[in-house]
């Protein structure tokens, strides 16, 4: 649909960074940036791996789309100083990101609200001893995943089949995070489900149903390869389909997200109850992405869902020298 035009003056599209998926986010910021460009909007690119952040103020951008990911761009910290700036930037919030950001944080968080995500154990730097790593199978149960806290894409991700795999996942996952979060694996199908807007005004997108080959949906088949198979509609029950929704849609709104997110879930097998994995705050917006992908089945294109995007853009504190 045609959108009326808004002046969102000049835009700049955060993309790149610092972080392990620079190359992902990259390719989403190069989409974005033809889309907002397509729909007339005045939209530059700016890394912030090249430039300082305070520049965004001396050339005169007037609000940010973040199509950054992982760290120094989905955890809080370029939000904190976007809100020391005054300039409204895309998506949730810093708390909100930073929790996020944080598997280990966003489980405390759903627990505490009964939200259901899987077990799991964390093995701080000072419990990773070889005794207490072997100790983890005990508590879980074979298979489990290891993985980094506070990275995304499956970035540092091993599935342990036996005790025997611990140590070198562990070691792999330290590459990218000191701590190690180990958690019970879940037998069954992985679904994923996007959000848009915030408060009592978020809704959710319709679910997506992930086939990936040999149930290897890694880094390299998200974002290089065409075997995974991506169904939309999902083909799960109405009602199952449902009940993920109304999952998802407690869980952004319980870490107070804004703007859009995206939360992956498993469906175990033997009784069908979803699990939350985490919530992605800063999601990506490649031609493989799960959120234009969903929009799409809603009647969204995706450059209406990055103009809509870019008009939600806000700040947690509209004090003074904020801008409109």
């Amino acid at each position: 649909m045609q959108q009326p035009k808004l002046q969102f003056g000049k835009v700049a599209v955060l993309m790149g960074g610092r972080s392990a998926e620079r190359e992902v986010s990259l390719m989403s910021g190069q989409g974005v940036l033809t889309a907002l460009r397509a729909r007339g909007v005045d939209a530059h690119a700016f890394d912030p791996a090249e430039q300082p952040m305070d520049e965004l103020r001396r050339q005169g951008f007037a609000r940010c789309f973040i199509a950054l990911h992982g760290r120094y761009g989905e955890d809080g910290t370029v939000q904190g100083a976007l809100e020391l700036l005054g300039i409204p930037y895309t998506g949730s919030g810093v708390m909100a990101s930073s929790i996020a950001m944080d598997k280990v944080m966003t489980k405390r968080v759903w627990l505490a609200d009964g939200l259901p995500t899987p077990r799991h154990v964390c093995l701080a730097p000072d419990r990773q001893q070889r005794e207490a790593v072997r100790a983890v199978p005990d508590e879980l149960g074979l298979p489990l995943i290891v993985k980094p806290p506070r990275e995304g894409s499956s970035i540092g991700v091993t599935k342990v089949r036996g005790y025997s795999d611990m140590q070198d996942a562990v070691a792999l996952s330290v590459r990218y995070d000191p701590d190690v979060l180990c958690e019970e694996f879940i037998e069954g199908e992985e679904v994923t489900c996007p959000v848009l807007g915030a408060g009592m005004h978020a809704r959710v997108l319709p679910v997506i149903r992930i086939v990936a080959p040999e149930g290897a949906y890694d880094y390299q088949n998200k974002y290089f390869t065409d075997e995974v198979k991506y169904q939309v509609p999902s083909g799960l029950p109405a009602a199952e389909e449902r009940e993920i929704q109304r999952i998802v849609l407690q869980a952004y709104r319980t870490l107070g997200c804004r703007g859009w997110g995206r939360a992956d879930l498993m469906i175990r097998a033997s009784d069908r109850k979803p699990f939350l994995l985490e919530m992605n705050t800063s999601p990506g917006m490649t031609s493989h992405s799960l959120v234009p992908m969903a929009a799409r089945a809603a009647g969204i294109s995706y450059e209406d869902l990055c103009w809509q995007l870019l008009a939600d853009a806000a700040l947690d504190y509209a004090g003074p020298g904020a801008k409109p």
